[in-house]
């Protein structure tokens, strides 16, 4: 069971984010704070793997990574010069100990961790004929389904066998593997989510993102292309490019709203590319007003290049509360509404008598668009016109994002006046396709080669998707695995 703050409702929930150390004394400890700079990733559970060089030691918890990983007993059993670690936020199902990451399992070659950040788009078919072949799965995670192609593929070498059970998926991965004698990491061939490779002095460090290598004050290397897979022992790094070469499609909502503002995507600053969003928004549909305030705090960048575009103040017209945790008080409709307020307040000095732009990074199911917009009018705004720094949602994402149905996403079923209307809004507009990929500097988007996955956007997905294609078409599918 989900645990949410009242404007969770209507986010885009991140899938999870994999952190690994090879080569350092304190590998669990770093891996901790890297799972600290990933938390924004997921927050349902974490867990960390570590390898002594004889055996596997595991920690895996339900929560938060300070809740679990800031005990000094917890790190000191997790021994070695070598670990993996995951956060998680999963898109279905419940969340329950055992689909908690990295997970582990006893093969011929020894022991064999791995941490998953993506979904596979066949997994229930290939668990379903696995099962009629007789492996037994312990989780009802989409990931467990990679150990046991790897556990029953017929090639010799670990590296091999993994690469054979991965010529079998569909969808998106990044992975995070940690045998008895190296560390791998490997990216899906169409490279739909990150994957960096830094160096800590003699140890190396894969990460979701470099924000996680920032905190531990690593060096970061490089991106892990599309389809690569490095294999890190002591001797050093070796490449691996096992799958054909295919057009890059990397998914472009990671820059609106979910890495981490102070990461490096793909060579973009993320912030950068936010800001850059904002001023083309601003280009596109700017409407007159006093001031321009953002949804903190995944509107704020985008918010500052509008106001930067468009020569309106920039003000933070809205506080969060950063404190928020779950609440205790029972959820009936009087205190649901007045739980808004536990998350963000208007500020009343500044919106009382302003026509005010509000700048958000996207639109899902529409109550939190509701919610705010009825508070910034009770602070006294006098006009309220919203801009989005992403298309609007309109198809649901099967590769690890946590996107409701279809059919419960408000840009599928209404026109961008209806939605303004149902929000309650003077005017509404959300930055075109085009102007999307404009800011992420390219001239517009290639329709016959699309240069990132926006399949959200657009329903152009990029993969087949075996087990979700009455999903795909706005019909919801009753599902066998948890993605993770």
């Amino acid at each position: 069971m989900r645990h949410e703050t009242p404007f969770d409702d209507d986010k885009l929930h991140e899938e999870c984010g994999v952190f690994g150390v090879f080569g350092h004394p304190d590998a669990a400890a770093l891996t901790a704070l890297g799972l600290h700079a990933l938390q924004h990733r997921g927050q349902e559970a974490a867990g960390i793997v570590s390898q002594d060089g004889k055996q596997f030691m595991s920690e895996r918890r339900l929560g938060l990574v300070g809740d679990n990983f800031s005990r000094e007993d917890v790190i000191r059993r997790l021994a070695g010069e070598r670990a993996i670690g995951h956060t998680r936020y999963s898109t279905t199902g419940d969340t329950i100990l055992r689909n908690v990451q990295p997970l582990f399992a006893d093969l011929a070659e020894g022991g064999f961790a791995v941490a998953h950040n993506g979904n596979l788009t066949n997994a229930q078919a290939l668990r379903h004929e696995l099962v009629k072949r007789g492996s037994i799965f312990q989780s009802t995670s989409d990931t467990e389904t990679i150990v046991h192609l790897i556990a029953t593929s017929g090639f010799g070498r670990l590296t091999d066998r993994m690469i054979h059970a991965l010529k079998q998926v569909e969808g998106a991965y990044s992975l995070v593997a940690l045998t008895p004698d190296a560390m791998i990491g490997v990216r899906d061939p169409l490279g739909v989510r990150p994957l960096s490779l830094g160096k800590l002095e003699n140890a190396w460090i894969l990460a979701s993102e470099t924000c996680a290598l920032d905190i531990i004050g690593a060096d970061f290397v490089r991106d892990l292309d599309p389809g690569e897979m490095v294999v890190i022992r002591e001797t050093g790094v070796e490449t691996l490019r096992p799958f054909p070469a295919q057009s890059h499609r990397f998914c472009i909502f990671e820059y609106v709203y979910f890495a981490r503002p102070d990461s490096y995507m793909e060579g973009s600053s993320v912030y950068e590319a936010r800001k850059r969003i904002g001023m083309e928004l601003a280009r596109e549909s700017h409407a007159d007003a006093d001031i321009v305030i953002p949804v903190p705090d995944s509107g704020t960048p985008a918010a500052i290049g509008y106001a930067s575009e468009a020569g309106i103040p920039f003000e933070l017209g809205i506080i969060r509360n950063h404190y928020v945790g779950r609440t205790f008080i029972e959820p009936t409709d009087n205190i649901r509404h007045l739980g808004v307020k536990l998350k963000h307040n208007a500020n009343r000095a500044l919106l009382e008598g302003k026509r005010v732009i509000l700048v958000d990074d996207s639109i899902v199911r529409g109550t939190t668009s509701v919610k705010i917009v009825n508070m910034v009018r009770e602070a006294g705004a006098t006009e309220v016109h919203m801009r989005i720094a992403s298309p609007p949602t309109t198809h649901s994402c099967f590769y690890g994002v946590d996107t409701p149905e279809r059919s419960k996403l408000l840009a599928s079923r209404m026109s961008v006046a209806d939605m303004a209307k149902h929000i309650g809004v003077d005017s509404l507009a959300f930055i075109s396709i085009d102007g999307l990929y404009r800011a992420m500097r390219e001239p517009g988007r290639n329709s016959q080669q699309p240069q990132y996955c926006d399949a959200c956007f657009t329903g152009d997905y990029p993969t087949t998707l075996t087990d979700h294609e009455d999903e795909a078409t706005g019909n919801q599918l009753s599902l066998l695995t948890e993605s993770v």
